[in-house]
């Protein structure tokens, strides 16, 4: 038996915290003239797909995506919660959520799609391990659920914006639930570079059922980043490379 204590998961260092938003005003340029790459991607089928927006968003920021989810063949919606201040938003119990989720998947008549920003990501997987029989993929989109919020440069503004202590048992345990192996199938998104969340809590470890799609991104605005919605695409259609 090995006596070597764990490896501690650090934040993002400075330089790329502090080069969030040029980078991310770099890469809306680059989203203008990534059209033809866009216009590219896999088509979908039909199916409904609900996005969730990152910590202290609303819906206006995933616009765009879910214009372009519909425009490549998908039955896109919007969450309807407001901006995302943690279970403020959702309900203590995520039962506000539940209820969005009953209505696309009746409105639907499909199991739906969950494709989760940031924080997004860890309420869609807790939602997947919640009401499987409503869901039917999750796609998580540089979303911290895999180790602790520690590792992030963002832990105190969930703190702030949520109400939540990182030490609260309630958040313990739903991060738990977020970790945990989904009962549907799940696709990661991520970024070594990302200067808010480190990227190796944004996805499963090796060998984890669920699949992996590395992208080269910083953290804001991310969900308009070319290469994150080609991502998303390929996911979506079930593809690996």
């Amino acid at each position: 038996m090995s006596d070597a204590a764990p490896v501690e998961i650090l934040p993002p260092p400075r330089h790329l915290f502090l080069a969030e938003l040029p980078r991310a005003a770099m890469m809306l340029g680059s989203f203008a003239l990534s059209q033809g790459r866009l216009n590219a991607a896999p088509r979908g089928d039909g199916r409904p797909v609900l996005v969730l927006p990152g910590l202290g968003n609303t819906d206006n920021t995933t616009i765009v995506m879910r214009r372009w989810l519909k425009k490549i063949g998908y039955r896109s919606y919007g969450w309807e919660l407001g901006r995302n201040r943690g279970a403020r938003t959702i309900g203590s119990d995520g039962n506000r959520l539940e209820a969005r989720l009953e209505a696309i998947y009746a409105d639907a008549g499909a199991p739906v799609t969950l494709v989760g920003i940031s924080l997004g990501g860890i309420m869609a997987r807790m939602m997947a391990h919640r009401r499987s029989e409503l869901v039917r993929e999750v796609v998580t989109l540089s979303s911290p659920f895999a180790g602790p919020p520690t590792a992030t440069n963002v832990w105190r503004a969930f703190q702030w914006l949520s109400g939540e202590k990182i030490d609260d048992p309630a958040v313990i345990a739903n991060r738990a639930e977020a970790a945990a192996p989904l009962p549907v199938p799940s696709t990661a998104i991520w970024s070594a570079s990302d200067g808010f969340v480190n990227g190796a809590i944004c996805r499963e470890a090796d060998g984890g059922a669920g699949r992996s799609i590395e992208i080269e991104s910083g953290h804001l605005g991310v969900h308009m980043h070319p290469d994150a919605m080609l991502a998303i695409a390929q996911a979506l259609a079930g593809e690996t490379n």
